[in-house]
């Protein structure tokens, strides 16, 4: 459908719509953010094609700015003396659901397939996580508890265990199909340096960002003037995460992380507050644009690979987080429910898969091209069902817990 209306003015309609659309979700008792990406749908190339495909590239600049907020207020629910008292419980349960995750996923890939290097990718897509999702339904709903705070510690740092199970995997990936290719073997262990480079690069920038942030916030009393510069630090990480090519959600996370830690809970109060206000509109956006990102007539093209891919990533990290919280002797209530709160997948997945595409597209073998295809088709595909099931499982989690009044 062809229209001559502005890009800003469709994404006012657009807002306006889906701040009703989320209204009419929670009236039959799903998360709003359903009604956001329904609506994208929608409005997106799928169906009207009000958002067509070359205003969607335009406007992923807000999705990774929303992903940067996302992840600073993430980081400013980690008070280690809070972690502290969960125990090493939640580390235990991060690398058991991960590994977990990974290694269904490529196991089943692998038996289906017989194709290694295909299965080494497809189980490192497994672990990455959409936190958004997640942070999105805790603070709709305000919940409140310790699974609530183990839920954001555990898609808080999943992700920076992901990015590295995903560096080895694809570097060893790619090593098998060059070798399958010319005979030549590359030296793999300098390949496997590049995630570790990443993690510490994060930390870094993160790190520098929140000290400066935190020693200009000490000055400020008004609530407007924290959120300018709160706008302001998260652009400049965000940035240089986009720039350097390193993870904008780690690194934003060091700034909310240092706040809480090294502040008292009255300033940490006083700079939350004024960014809640704005998160809902924020959230709005996000959602709405991940709908118009999603391409409904993939589905068919799920095939074998994309429902094992599915089952075995639900199984992965459901099954991973109750291991883990066994081993870690968590509180019952983490143990049996935060599996469910854990499944979103969305941006940093699909951002991996054309990471696939690109390099394994330059390496020149029909076979290596195959797998990119099929990685970026079928990652796509199954976003939908996760962005889609995982926001509502979290909700339900929440609630058989006792965490949502």
């Amino acid at each position: 459908m062809e229209h001559s209306f502005s890009g800003l003015t469709i994404l006012g309609i657009a807002t306006i719509l889906s701040f009703y659309m989320g209204r009419g979700a929670r009236r039959i008792k799903f998360p709003s953010l359903i009604g956001y990406m329904i609506l994208g749908v929608i409005m997106g190339p799928s169906i009207l094609n009000f958002f067509n495909k070359i205003l969607v590239d335009k406007l992923t600049i807000i999705n990774q700015i929303v992903l940067g907020f996302v992840a600073f207020s993430i980081g400013a629910e980690l008070n280690l003396v809070s972690l502290k008292r969960l125990g090493y419980g939640i580390v235990s349960i991060i690398i058991s659901e991960s590994f977990m995750a990974f290694l269904i996923v490529f196991g089943s890939l692998y038996l289906f397939t017989k194709d290694l290097p295909m299965a080494l990718i497809f189980g490192a897509m497994a672990p990455a996580s959409a936190p958004a999702g997640t942070v999105a339904v805790i603070q709709e709903c305000r919940a409140k508890g310790n699974l609530t705070q183990a839920l954001y510690a555990v898609v808080g740092f999943d992700d920076g265990l992901a990015i590295v199970i995903f560096g080895f995997a694809f570097a060893l990936s790619k090593s098998l199909l060059v070798s399958e290719i010319s005979g030549v073997h590359e030296n793999i262990w300098v390949t496997l340096l590049v995630p570790l480079k990443e993690i510490a690069l994060c930390f870094l920038v993160g790190g520098m960002a929140g000290f400066i942030f935190c020693q200009m916030i000490r000055f400020l009393e008004s609530s407007r003037d924290i959120l300018i510069v709160i706008f302001g630090s998260i652009f400049i990480v965000t940035g240089l995460a986009l720039r350097f090519h390193f993870s904008l959600i780690l690194s934003n996370m060091m700034l909310g992380f240092l706040l809480v830690n090294t502040r008292n809970e009255k300033t940490v109060k006083k700079v939350v507050a004024p960014l809640m206000e704005i998160m809902p509109l924020l959230f709005v956006w996000f959602f709405f644009l991940a709908g118009t990102h999603l391409e409904i007539q993939k589905l068919p093209q799920l095939g074998t690979i994309g429902i094992l891919y599915i089952i075995g990533r639900s199984s992965g990290l459901i099954g991973g987080a109750f291991l883990g919280g066994l081993i870690g002797n968590v509180e019952k209530k983490i143990k049996k429910w935060i599996g469910l709160g854990i499944l979103s997948q969305a941006g940093v997945a699909i951002g991996l898969s054309l990471i696939v595409k690109q390099e394994f597209s330059a390496l020149g073998s029909p076979h290596a091209d195959a797998i990119g295809t099929s990685v970026i088709t079928a990652i796509t595909a199954t976003c939908i069902f996760f962005e889609i099931i995982g926001p509502i499982l979290t909700k339900i989690a929440l609630k058989r817990s006792g965490e949502i009044s």
